[in-house]
C-alpha cells in the first residue's frame, strides 16, 4: 500500500461504509493490512480528528483501531488486547443494530482474528507475572461468544441477508482458543449449533476444512476414532495440494487415528509431509517390537508432547502386542495358544514386569476390540483363536 496520509485514510473509510462494502472496511481497520506499519497512523489520541471525518457508529471502531495501532507500535500488547475487546464490544452493538442485514461480516471476521492472536501475544508478554495461564485468550473468547450469540439469533432464512452464514468462521476462532487452553468441553455446544444449522452448504470449503480438522481433533481425544478418521481424512484430502503445512498439520493427528483402526501409514506419505518420526513407529508396531516401540517413545517424547497425542500414540502399542502374538501364534503353528508362551514373548521384547494375568488381560482387550478372533480358556491358561482368520489383517495406506 503506498503511504497515505490519516485524513484520506479516513476518507476512504467513510466512502467504504456508507456504500457497506464490508470488506473493504475490513481491511482498513485490520491490524495485518499495510497501512498498520506506518507510523502516522499509530495516534494515541485521535478522537477529534477521526470524528470530524466520520460518522457515528463507525467512528468509534476507528477510534479504538488507531489507539490500537499506538500500543502495538510501544510493544504494549496487553494494552493494545484491552483496547481491541473494547473494539470487538462495540462492533457487537453494531452487529446486533443490523436487523435486516449481513454486509458487515467480513468486519467481524477481521476484528475477530486480530483479537485472538493478540491475545496470543498478551498471553506471551505476561509469562512470570502472577497471571493465570489462558486467562487472557478465555476472557477473548467471551468476546468472540458475544458476536456469536448475535449470528446464532438470527431468524432469517435467507443466505443472502442473514448473519447464521458467519457462524463457522467465529466457531473456528473459538475452537482455536479452547485448544490452546485445553477447555475441549466448551467446544460440544459449537458443535451442535454447527450441526443444526440450514447452512451448512454456504460455509466455504475453507472453513470447512478448519471445523472438519477440530471437531476430528476433538473426536480423536474423546477415543471416538472412527469419527476422527471420517473429520481428518476429509480434512486431509479436500485442504489445498499445495498446503504442504496445513496437509501435515493434519497427518500428525490422522496418522495415529488410522494406526489405531489398522491402517500402515505407507513410508512415501510420511516422508512427503515430513512426519517421518511415524516410520520407525510404524515399523515398530508392524513387527511387534515392543522393546524399539518404547525407546521411540521415549526418543520422540517432546514431539508427541508437543503435538498433543504422546497418549494417543502411546495406545498403538496394542497393535504391537497384537502384531507380536501373531508372530507367536505363526511359530506354534496352533489354534490354542498357551499364555506363558505369549508372556515370555513379552518378558523377551522388555516387557518383564508383566505377569500371567496381565498379559490375559492384554489379550482381553485385543479380543474385544476385533484384533484378534477368539476367546481365552482361563481354565486351562490358553487363547483359544479362530481357526479362519484369526488375527484380521492391517491395511496399508498408499
Amino acid at each position: 500500500m503506498a503511504f497515505m496520509s490519516l485524513s484520506n485514510y479516513l476518507q476512504i473509510v467513510e466512502r467504504a461504509w456508507n456504500s457497506q462494502d464490508g470488506s473493504k472496511v475490513a481491511l482498513f481497520i485490520s491490524l495485518r493490512h499495510d497501512h498498520a506499519c506506518y507510523a502516522n497512523y499509530h495516534v494515541e489520541n485521535p478522537e477529534g480528528l477521526v470524528e470530524r471525518f466520520l460518522p457515528g457508529p463507525i467512528d468509534e471502531l476507528v477510534i479504538l483501531h488507531l489507539k490500537c495501532l499506538h500500543a502495538l507500535s510501544k510493544m504494549d500488547y496487553m494494552g493494545a488486547y484491552q483496547i481491541q475487546s473494547n473494539l470487538i464490544q462495540s462492533f457487537t452493538k453494531i452487529l446486533q443494530m443490523q436487523k435486516e442485514e449481513n454486509w458487515s461480516l467480513p468486519i467481524m471476521y477481521t476484528v475477530c482474528l486480530d483479537l485472538r492472536l493478540l491475545a496470543q501475544k498478551a498471553e506471551k508478554s505476561r509469562v512470570g507475572i502472577n497471571e493465570k495461564p489462558g486467562e487472557i485468550l478465555e476472557k477473548a473468547a467471551e468476546c468472540l461468544m458475544g458476536c456469536f450469540r448475535v449470528c446464532a439469533a438470527d431468524n432469517r432464512s435467507s443466505e443472502e441477508d442473514t448473519k447464521r452464514i458467519g457462524m463457522l468462521a467465529l466457531v473456528n476462532q473459538l475452537f482455536k482458543v479452547y485448544f490452546r487452553i485445553n477447555k475441549l468441553h466448551l467446544c460440544k455446544p459449537l458443535i451442535r449449533a454447527i450441526q443444526s444449522s440450514p447452512f451448512n452448504e454456504s460455509f466455504s470449503l475453507s472453513q470447512q476444512i478448519t471445523y472438519k480438522y477440530f471437531v476430528g481433533r476433538k473426536a480423536m481425544f474423546d477415543s471416538d476414532y472412527k469419527k476422527a478418521d471420517e473429520y481428518l481424512t476429509y480434512a486431509f484430502e479436500n485442504c489445498h495440494k499445495l498446503s504442504k503445512k496445513n496437509k501435515r498439520l493434519i497427518l500428525i493427528y490422522l496418522v495415529p487415528v488410522k494406526m489405531l483402526l489398522g491402517y500402515v501409514p505407507s513410508k512415501s506419505v510420511l516422508e512427503k509431509y515430513d512426519v517421518i518420526q511415524f516410520w520407525e513407529l510404524v515399523q515398530a508396531v508392524s513387527c511387534g517390537n515392543l522393546k524399539a516401540f518404547d525407546e521411540l517413545m521415549e526418543i520422540h517424547e517432546s514431539f508427541f508432547i508437543e503435538c498433543g497425542i504422546y497418549l494417543i500414540v502411546e495406545k498403538l502399542k496394542i497393535i504391537a502386542y497384537r502384531n507380536l502374538f501373531r508372530k507367536v501364534y505363526l511359530i506354534l503353528n496352533t489354534h490354542q495358544i498357551p499364555v506363558e508362551a505369549l508372556q515370555t514373548a513379552l518378558v523377551h521384547l522388555g516387557q518383564s514386569d508383566v505377569d500371567l494375568d496381565e498379559t490375559e488381560c492384554i489379550v482381553g482387550n485385543l479380543i474385544y476390540e476385533g484384533k484378534i478372533k477368539g476367546y481365552i480358556s482361563h481354565q486351562h491358561r490358553k487363547i483359544v483363536v479362530s481357526k479362519q482368520n484369526p488375527f484380521p489383517p492391517l491395511t496399508t495406506l498408499v
